[in-house]
């Protein structure tokens, strides 16, 4: 019985060794071959008269053969060359060393030739593509239509495996199912998947390739977004929230107290964070906005909702200098409120380490705020009720799990209850919308666009090497103004190249000859940890001018005196790692001022070069790293389990996934084991296509 799991080894031309040829590019079953898509097409679809064509012209002729014979030259070469004529002239096809293409010609035959047009005495193209027509020249696959280009390895002609295609089509095609709800086709305009397969690989003219397109693409789409819902009920499911009540009249004593007006993102964010925490299940939210935006204020709300409600709420940042930072910020914005805030970290002595834990133990620590210490052998919670996790992405799955165990809480009914604490996620790196609707699909995201007022401009230029003396001189009078600056080098130690800065390099530089008489420091990520906080610290205070660097400083501590950052060979930077370190100044408000040193040449990295000078807006520069990166890179920013996307891009395909994303969300949210039949029908076909990526078999 004939189905898509057979071996392509019983396809007609193929057989066991072209099977294991084949199967180096994953072909192996008749399924397989289906989605093997072609990278790109050529459109021999029009026929130029013979009289018309120009030599250096890419052109499809279409003719009757009048004469053919092979020649032998003095050399011993075998040519062998045909006579075409289309009435309006004639031209030669040229083969070399190939004699035995004789036999598959004769006069009178009609041909069509596909190739370059050249003139050794007469009109010819040597080695054309070339295809015998037998009947209706519909069947013709390779000249005269859109022909199909794929991705080849060694034993295999394009010819070849397109004739492969060709017939696995004609004698399977019709053993391929319908997997979406004839409903749902229609409400989105999408052809059948009979209709998509074939016209993905020899469509008949280009809007049925496009038609095809975006069938094959929204099924793809709709896979990773079925398991995206998958993903967002399964962590809900049977999970109880904590279940705050909200105190409106603390919410408005909280803004009140504020020394600054809230954003109208902040204000968005706030409303969102009390629809969640009032919920019975846990929420799981990411706050995006640029640096400085105004997050911690978010966390300092959400914490307090918690105390509220006579639960603990924790905070963990990836340093120990920024933990510092969120202790003595949320000292400041809860001290009119009766809250024991502390801080737990590695530097305590052992006496208040252990009085510590005791208070976390026995409850009397109301906000805890630590680094990774918070989830060592030892911290025990009494209740805890939120966790706030800053530049998440900073974390492992692994530790960030280890705080979301139930813990014993009060849910807003008095009862006792095992609970999940709530999670709120911060980050200064804006997500792109596509990775929002996919990679972080499964969180409830509140974006901050605005700045809080009082903030200084930052003003960046993209000068090359050349001009490095004033640089120089710029950076003097910044210092004079009692200002501090920053130098970041893409490397630490030299490697033989003097084109790329190291950062100890720079240091001995400045120090020993260019700014001697200033105080210059260094930090790198091989530091231990203790040192590096000393660094920074020393930085705080002023008693550092100008402070010599790897990427260790992109995420960091508040310096409002820091006005100048200087990046070294920056066509070595990613675009969003750039915006980072150029987040470290303007935290004050003096005007401040980004220099990009680089000669870059390659045109990513100019473009990169562009886009730091044109905005300052993370979200925009956030976009456009996404383009410029393209759209192979975009899973590899977080551990999410998700499918892999092959056929799409997810960048330029955003409509497809917005469409696919709403029938995903519709099916499950009607649906989540997917039990109906019709449903039943889906997840069969998409496990089998999708050789269980999806992991739907552990529902329904």
């Amino acid at each position: 019985m004939k189905n898509l799991d057979t071996s392509i080894q019983y396809i007609k031309g193929v057989g066991p060794q072209m099977s294991r040829i084949l199967a180096r590019l994953s072909i192996n079953t008749v399924l397989d071959i289906f989605y093997y898509l072609p990278f790109r097409y050529e459109d021999r679809s029009n026929f130029t008269a013979i009289s018309d064509l120009k030599v250096g012209d890419i052109a499809a002729v279409k003719g009757e053969v009048k004469t053919l014979g092979n020649v032998k030259t003095k050399r011993g070469i075998d040519i062998f060359q045909l006579a075409l004529d289309d009435t309006s002239g004639i031209i030669y096809g040229v083969w070399f060393n190939q004699p035995y293409l004789k036999k598959f010609f004769k006069p009178g035959q009609k041909i069509i030739m596909h190739g370059k047009i050249e003139r050794y005495d007469k009109l010819q193209i040597n080695h054309p593509q070339y295809e015998v027509l037998k009947g209706d020249e519909s069947d013709s696959i390779h000249v005269g239509r859109i022909v199909p280009i794929y991705h080849l390895t060694q034993d295999i002609a394009q010819r070849y495996l397109r004739t492969i295609v060709y017939r696995a089509m004609s004698e399977y095609l019709k053993c391929t199912e319908e997997m979406l709800p004839t409903k749902l086709l229609a409400r989105n305009k999408l052809v059948d998947i009979n209709f998509a397969l074939r016209n993905i690989h020899f469509p008949a003219k280009d809007e049925n390739l496009k038609r095809a397109y975006k069938r094959i693409v929204f099924d793809e789409f709709f896979t990773l977004q079925l398991a995206v819902a998958l993903k967002r009920k399964e962590l809900s499911a049977d999970k109880r929230g904590v279940g705050h009540i909200i105190d409106k009249e603390m919410a408005r004593n909280f803004a009140r107290n504020l020394p600054f007006e809230l954003t109208e993102g902040q204000k968005r964010a706030m409303e969102s964070i009390e629809g969640d925490m009032k919920s019975t299940r846990p929420m799981n939210r990411l706050i995006q906005g640029d640096v400085g935006s105004g997050k911690t204020v978010l966390a300092a709300y959400a914490l307090l909702l918690t105390v509220g409600n006579g639960n603990q709420g924790a905070i963990m940042a990836p340093t120990e200098i920024l933990a510092e930072q969120h202790y003595v910020t949320l000292t400041r914005l809860l001290m009119e409120y009766d809250v024991n805030i502390v801080l737990l970290m590695q530097g305590l002595t052992p006496k208040t380490k252990r009085e510590t834990l005791d208070d976390i133990r026995g409850g009397r620590a109301d906000i805890i705020i630590g680094t990774h210490a918070l989830i060592q052998e030892g911290v025990e919670f009494k209740n805890l009720g939120i966790i706030v996790i800053d530049e998440q992405h900073k974390f492992g799955v692994s530790q960030r799990a280890h705080l979301l165990r139930p813990v014993i809480s009060k849910a807003s009914n008095g009862e006792s209850a095992q609970a999940v604490p709530d999670t709120l996620l911060m980050t200064a790196t804006p997500i792109p919308r596509t990775l929002a609707l996919t990679v972080y699909g499964d969180l409830d995201i509140s974006s901050i666009k605005e700045l809080p007022p009082g903030r200084g401009e930052i003003t960046t230029y993209w000068i090359s090497d050349s001009e490095r003396e004033k640089v120089y001189n710029f950076l003097r009078e910044q210092i004079q103004k009692k200002r501090q600056a920053y130098i970041v080098c893409p490397r630490l130690e030299e490697t033989g190249s003097l084109a790329v800065k190291s950062a100890k390099f720079m240091h001995e530089e400045f120090k020993e000859r260019i700014f001697k008489d200033l105080k210059v420091g260094l930090i790198h990520g091989k530091m231990d940890s203790s040192k590096k906080e000393s660094v920074m610290k020393s930085f705080k205070k002023g008693n550092i001018d100008i402070l010599v660097s790897t990427v260790v400083i992109e995420v960091g501590i508040d310096i409002p005196n820091a006005s100048v950052m200087v990046v070294e060979n920056a066509e070595r930077f990613g675009l969003s790692q750039l915006h980072q370190l150029r987040g470290r100044i303007g935290r004050g408000p003096y005007e401040s001022y980004c220099i990009l040193i680089s000669d870059a040449q390659k045109e990513g990295a100019q473009k990169r070069m562009g886009a730091m000078t044109e905005s300052g807006d993370g979200f925009e520069i956030a976009e456009e790293d996404l383009k410029l990166r393209g759209p192979g890179d975009i899973f590899g920013t977080r551990q999410h389990g998700l499918p892999e996307v092959r056929f799409g891009d997810v960048v330029r395909d955003m409509e497809i996934m917005e469409l696919a994303r709403k029938e995903a969300f519709l099916l499950i949210d009607k649906d989540p084991e997917l039990k109906s039949y019709e449903n039943r029908f889906i997840k069969d076909n998409l496990d089998k296509r999708f050789k269980g990526r999806l992991g739907l078999a552990r529902v329904g």
